[in-house]
């Protein structure tokens, strides 16, 4: 489930669109420790998320006239963090490429199921390590689809990817988590 954001009002949305200080010092901490729980979701170190962080202030400030009110505002906010989340991933995958031919596939392949219990006796802090171990690809379809609630199709399109891609990915991401899970409860286990 997603960190909460708390709830904005209409007020407090007017005085930051005239810049008072105050009002967005407000806003941001309002909003920062749920937005900072979305960039932590996606960026591959907890500098980047708090980069991240920064940049989707910058854009909320800066662009507070593009919200019309449809829809929550925390959902507006949100959205605008998981965008520039992605963005900040490939930036990092541009500065620092992968090994050649460690493909998501490769990463994936035969991967046993765990068992329907272990989910159940894994503390939250442990569920997140485990997340974080997953190939950015399949973590961030899996955020976006189970925690975020996008469509694969909405992933496609935020990803530059096919839909079925995105169904691909999300399917591997559950498998190869239910193996490190698994592996997590077991670890003597070959």
């Amino acid at each position: 489930m997603p960190p909460p954001v708390a709830p904005v009002d209409v007020a407090l949305l007017a005085a930051c669109r005239r810049g008072e200080s105050a009002a967005q010092h407000r806003l941001y901490q309002k909003l920062a420790y749920g937005l900072m729980g979305v960039c932590l979701r996606y960026c591959p170190s907890r500098t980047e998320a708090e980069d991240a962080l920064q940049n989707t202030f910058v854009k909320i400030f800066t662009r507070l006239d593009q919200y019309r009110g449809q829809g929550p505002f925390e959902a507006w906010a949100r959205r605008i963090a998981v965008t520039t989340s992605l963005h900040a991933v490939e930036q990092h995958r541009l500065r620092h490429p992968g090994p050649a031919g460690d493909t998501l596939d490769e990463l994936a392949a035969d991967l046993p199921t765990a068992e329907p219990s272990a989910l159940e006796q894994l503390a939250a802090d442990d569920l997140l390590a485990l997340l974080a171990t997953l190939p950015p690809g399949y973590r961030t379809v899996l955020n976006l689809y189970a925690v975020e609630g996008y469509s694969h199709q909405e992933i496609g399109e935020l990803l530059g990817i096919a839909e079925g891609t995105s169904k691909s990915q999300l399917a591997r991401a559950r498998r190869l988590l239910e193996t490190r899970l698994a592996a997590h409860h077991h670890p003597q286990l070959p």
